[in-house]
């Protein structure tokens, strides 16, 4: 297939694509005179650079899971990075919970100090 067969495939822009091909993230690519004739191994290796993506990691940190890979990702890699990146989302949540109860508090307090819902004028509690 072409560059716009696996773009609208994939969900890839063909320029994200010649920047995976850039970055050696898609092995080995036929040329069919001027033309770039991609695979079905392709496809996958696209489809699951963008899937890394949508779980929030950058390029840098999937180039080497799957640089001149013409067979398997490197799983061993991907598997530490998915954790990595677990454990940066878990710290994320105790931090928004934190933000959130005090957030809260500070609802209360306003509340209480007005005797109304929100929101309410900042002069009410003066």
């Amino acid at each position: 297939m072409y560059i716009g067969a696996l773009a609208a495939e994939s969900g890839a822009s063909a320029k994200a694509i010649r920047l995976y091909e850039s970055l050696g993230l898609l092995g080995r690519v036929q040329r069919l005179g001027k033309y770039r004739v991609y695979t079905e191994q392709h496809l996958v290796l696209v489809r699951m650079i963008k899937q890394a993506q949508a779980m929030g990691l950058r390029l840098a940190e999937v180039v080497p899971v799957l640089r001149g890979r013409t067979a398997e990702p490197d799983w061993d890699a991907l598997l530490r990075q998915v954790g990595q990146r677990r454990t940066e989302i878990a710290l994320e949540v105790t931090r928004l919970q934190a933000l959130d109860a005090q957030l809260q508090a500070i609802q209360t307090e306003i509340t209480a100090c007005t005797g109304t819902q929100l929101p309410v004028p900042l002069a009410a509690c003066a």
